[in-house]
């Protein structure tokens, strides 16, 4: 397994940074395993991004997530990528490492963008791109405490492999339940628009749950 498959295999997957625009339509969303549910907002889907860091060190591929700062108004300690809603005229890249610098305060010169991910529609009406960002150097970083109570690192494996991948779900206040795909490592519980993300990168890089041992087995440990 190496590195540099993993690296070609984002390249060639992932769509070009370059051809991001805005307005584009939802391929995933928090309503997927929740097909009957009607949307909790009005109007337009506002545009979003998120960094998913994946640092190639020598010990193997990993990726960067956050612990939501406790003082926040909503999703409060939820497991995150950095990111958030894009400011006027910003693109997905320049929003996503703006965040990510303002978050955590990763230098986006360590940040090499390979491509954009899946856009994925949240149930709070946002427009997600998810922008995959190589890093090769064990970044110097701080967690801003407003926004940040935690950062951590899960390998790359454990997020790819569907074995780590559950449905679980919430009772809504109307008595039904949203679903919603969920992980946890090393008691860190990923879930909501964060897994389904992840979830997403995995079946546009490796396709169809039958197919992955064999691929997967050809990328970073």
């Amino acid at each position: 397994m190496s590195l540099a498959s993993l690296r070609s295999r984002l390249v060639e997957t992932l769509s070009p940074a370059d051809g991001w625009r805005a307005g584009s339509v939802a391929e995933r969303s928090d309503f997927d395993l929740n097909p009957g549910a009607s949307r909790w907002t009005e109007g337009p889907l506002k545009p979003a991004a998120v960094l998913i860091p994946v640092l190639a060190l020598a010990d193997g591929a990993s990726v960067l997530l956050t612990r939501r700062a406790d003082s926040l108004a909503r999703h409060t300690g939820q497991i995150a990528f950095p990111g958030g809603r894009l400011d006027a005229g910003e693109t997905a890249v320049q929003a996503a490492l703006r965040e990510a610098r303002e978050e955590v305060d990763l230098d986006p010169a360590l940040v090499e963008v390979l491509g954009l991910s899946d856009p994925y529609e949240t149930g709070t009406g946002y427009l997600v791109t998810p922008v995959i960002g190589w890093i090769t150097a064990q970044p110097a970083l701080m967690a801003s405490p407003d926004e940040v109570a935690e950062i951590f690192q899960a390998p790359w494996d454990f997020l790819m492999d569907p074995a780590n991948h559950s449905r679980d779900h919430l009772e809504a206040p109307e008595g039904v339940k949203r679903w919603f795909w969920a992980m946890t490592w090393n008691e860190r519980y990923i879930w909501g628009a964060t897994a389904g993300i992840i979830r997403g990168l995995r079946h546009r890089l490796y396709g169809e749950e039958a197919d992955l041992p064999a691929a997967a087995a050809e990328d970073a440990a």
